[in-house]
């Protein structure tokens, strides 16, 4: 015989008196909704166009149309608002004399992912002293955003939480989504709904596969839990996104950027029905976690793409106004150097992004 609960008998469970009832051991602040914060920073109409334009253009690479090399360059993380612009003024600067043969994408990341615990990103702690802001957080995050695109600069971010995606999507050209969250359901559907071109990093491992199948997730309409513009949870219906492709950055501490690995890659791209469309994180394990070894990963890709090989459409550097990094210690932080993983200084970007262009124009 099947056992049933009365309703009197799930009432009483459903009682709790203080001794039993669960702690809620968390805090919460509001944030403003992202239509609040759109509409403190907004995007002129002639902004939104050039942002259109900019996300054209790397379709176009993408796809082929654009024989051009995509280079997504900058800091690793941004912490100081201003020296990301001084670093944005010469970019753009060196993106206009170079743009025959190399399209490039400032990197502003604002959310900076943690293997355990850490400093999370300006949009999560500006004031750098664990206070955790994020109202101002995200306020500067977007008005950096808008004034880089001012500029004339594509901007590029890794989106590490999806509910981060409404405050700034509308400003962004490219995405990357991580290593540790390419496998992730959430952030597959998030991408599947974006503007922009999305770039799927290949897992810590190594393995390249998980990043396969985020590109044919992401190529897939969607019905998901999404936060509106307004604040409100709702679900949403995406269109899917076409428009992404693989980032080999190494793993293990081993690098995926040569010969054999890219041509593995583009083996494993075309066998899923996938365009073979691939970018180098001249970072990370591809550089064996040494940043001054960037160059010759840049210079080995450039090789590789001069002696004909189509599949690979870009490059990413770590690059700040100085080399190195920094410990976090707001009361001595030295101006234009990274608090997160090491970078090189502007002085080998310029060469390296002119050594770029100066060979792809060559064809040597």
């Amino acid at each position: 015989m099947t056992a049933t609960l009365s309703l009197a008998t799930t009432s009483h469970m459903a009682t709790t008196t203080p001794e039993t009832a669960v702690q809620d051991r968390s805090n919460g602040t509001a944030l403003p909704a992202p239509l609040s914060l759109k509409q403190q920073y907004p995007l002129s109409a002639t902004l939104a166009d050039r942002v259109d334009a900019q996300r054209q253009e790397i379709r176009d690479i993408l796809e082929g149309r654009d024989d051009r090399l995509l280079a997504v360059v900058g800091p690793c993380s941004i912490h100081d608002p201003q020296a990301a612009l001084e670093y944005a003024e010469r970019l753009a600067g060196m993106a206009a004399s170079i743009r025959d043969r190399v399209l490039v994408v400032m990197r502003v990341y604002v959310e900076k992912p943690r293997t355990t615990v850490g400093w999370k990103g300006l949009a999560y702690d500006p004031d750098l002293d664990g206070t955790g802001n994020m109202s101002r957080g995200l306020a500067l995050s977007r008005q950096l955003m808008r004034d880089i695109v001012e500029m004339g600069l594509p901007v590029a971010t890794e989106i590490l939480q999806p509910m981060m995606a409404p405050y700034l999507e509308d400003l962004l050209a490219w995405v990357a989504i991580g290593a540790r969250t390419t496998e992730s359901q959430l952030h597959r559907e998030m991408a599947s709904g974006l503007g922009a071109v999305v770039g799927f990093k290949n897992a810590t491992s190594g393995d390249v596969q998980v990043a396969l199948d985020a590109m044919h997730s992401a190529a897939h309409p969607h019905q998901h839990f999404a936060v509106g513009s307004d604040g409100q949870p709702m679900m949403v219906e995406t269109q899917g996104n076409p428009h992404t492709h693989v980032v080999l950055r190494g793993g293990h501490g081993e690098p995926n950027y040569d010969v054999a690995a890219v041509a593995a890659a583009r083996r494993a791209l075309r066998e899923a029905g996938l365009s073979p469309r691939l970018m180098v994180d001249c970072s990370h394990a591809n550089a064996r976690k040494d940043h001054r070894r960037q160059s010759e990963v840049l210079l080995d890709v450039l090789a590789q793409r001069l002696a004909g090989d189509t599949a690979l459409i870009g490059v990413m550097l770590e690059s700040h106004l100085h080399e190195g990094k920094q410990p976090l210690d707001p009361g001595k932080l030295r101006y234009g150097v990274s608090v997160t993983d090491a970078c090189i200084g502007w002085e080998t970007t310029e060469h390296l992004l002119s050594v770029a262009a100066e060979r792809l124009a060559e064809g040597t």
